[in-house]
């Protein structure tokens, strides 16, 4: 599954690894840029998405309707996401089409033109896509957490960005970011499927080495987070029919020591989560330690779900669950804190460890016979970490220890280290 790559860079400082899977005849090509919404700035929010979208909207060479005509009559998927650290394009087809995806990308690194008209248009969608997110009492809970969390980072904002953003950028803003970022200093090129290395390496040369690198991007912003002075607690109001909870909890980097211990320890809490972008696995999590607790036992929960997102900076670990429509947030935080003590008292057995890290194993394995998975893991990782990062996930989860997870329960699970945010529903014919 995680067989060698090729790894090398053009002279251009284009980042290039190739994976060769000859399962199937299919090729996985990802485009991954270092930007994402920690790059924005007040008044800009949001930026990074919009050009995303814009980036659909073709080049003189290969205008939209006719790229997404051509892909989808060879029976391939394309798409694209931004995150906080990363943005990211990625087509995957017929091995013996996969041309057309390699000469797209590096045509729509240089030539989007970003007409007018065209941004006009996608204001109207970027700003429909934040209203309805602000229909989720997720979304707006998530929100309010992010922006208590991260006072001085730029992780405090949403990927879609602020309204108000939304509603005065201008198609230069667009263009300044797109220029700024989108170009091979700045970007690696991965590539998995059913193709001969070096003949691949001679096609992306060919299309890739004449494009110049351009100035350094704009040094990433770091700036530390305070410590917590306390527990954090804030409430959010909205229509709905259920009460929501997310607990987050301050958590390190992807390539911090403790980052794996935390993984198991989320998955005992809350079930085991994998990196799997497209499917594969459907492991439950009705054995984790909260589901057995808030759902079947106490009765305090309806849902609970976990996260611990690998990125550059510390980020959160976060507990989410809806309240049984007969208990108070009070009570289900109550057991939801039982739990986490329990663990912090006595550490797990081992096989309940290995339970979890089998579980997650499988997940892997389920999302390694998936070529595209394996295209994005390589440049996933890449993004905060290294390819071997990967290479080592399940090892990594393997070797922590009982002790291990006792100890960062201890350390990051602390109610002076977490904000929780509650989502209250607000009877619309109540407020009228």
């Amino acid at each position: 599954m995680l067989k060698p790559i090729k790894k090398i860079h053009l002279n251009n400082g284009l980042q290039i690894m190739l994976k060769e899977i000859h399962t199937a005849p299919i090729i996985s090509h990802w485009l991954w840029y270092r930007v994402g919404s920690r790059d924005e700035i007040p008044g800009k929010t949001g930026v990074s998405h919009w050009v995303e979208h814009m980036q659909f909207k073709g080049t003189p060479k290969f205008p939209a309707d006719e790229i997404e005509t051509a892909i989808s009559r060879t029976g391939g998927i394309r798409n694209a996401f931004t995150y906080v650290d990363w943005t990211t394009y990625y087509e995957t087809m017929p091995a013996d089409k996969i041309d057309l995806a390699l000469q797209f990308e590096a045509d729509r690194m240089t030539n989007s033109s970003f007409d007018p008209a065209e941004v006009k248009s996608e204001r109207t969608v970027i700003i429909s896509e934040r209203q309805g997110r602000e229909n989720s009492p997720g979304f707006l809970l998530s929100e309010a957490i992010r922006a208590a969390a991260f006072r001085v980072h730029p992780y405090h904002h949403e990927i879609v960005g602020d309204m108000i953003d939304l509603e005065t950028m201008t198609r230069d803003d667009l263009y300044d970011h797109y220029r700024a970022y989108y170009q091979p200093n700045n970007a690696i090129l991965t590539i998995a499927g059913d193709f001969e290395t070096e003949t691949m390496l001679e096609r992306v040369r060919e299309l890739h080495s004449a494009i110049p690198a351009r100035d350094t991007p704009p040094p990433r912003v770091n700036r530390p987070e305070p410590t917590l002075r306390g527990e954090h607690r804030l409430t959010v109001e909205g229509p709905g029919e259920t009460t929501m909870v997310e607990v987050a909890y301050r958590t390190p980097t992807a390539t911090n020591p403790d980052f794996f211990a935390l993984l198991v320890l989320d998955s005992l809490l809350t079930g085991a989560s994998g990196l799997n972008l497209f499917g594969g696995g459907g492991i439950s999590n009705k054995t984790s330690r909260l589901y057995t607790s808030m759902i079947e036992e106490k009765n305090v929960a309806v849902d609970v779900m976990g996260g611990l997102p690998a990125t550059i900076d510390p980020f959160l670990q976060s507990i989410h669950f809806i309240v049984h429509p007969q208990k108070t947030v009070a009570e289900a935080l109550a057991v939801m804190d039982g739990e986490i003590q329990r663990l912090q008292d006595t550490p797990p057995d081992r096989q309940e460890i290995d339970r979890a890290v089998k579980q997650t194993r499988a997940l892997f394995a389920y999302g390694g016979e998936s070529i595209t998975n394996q295209a994005f893991w390589m440049g996933f990782s890449e993004m905060f970490a290294s390819y071997e990062w990967v290479v080592k996930y399940v090892d990594s989860l393997a070797s922590v220890t009982p002790e291990d997870v006792q100890r960062v329960a201890q350390t990051y699970l602390q109610p002076k280290n977490r904000l929780i945010g509650t989502y209250l529903p607000k009877n619309e014919k109540m407020t009228a």
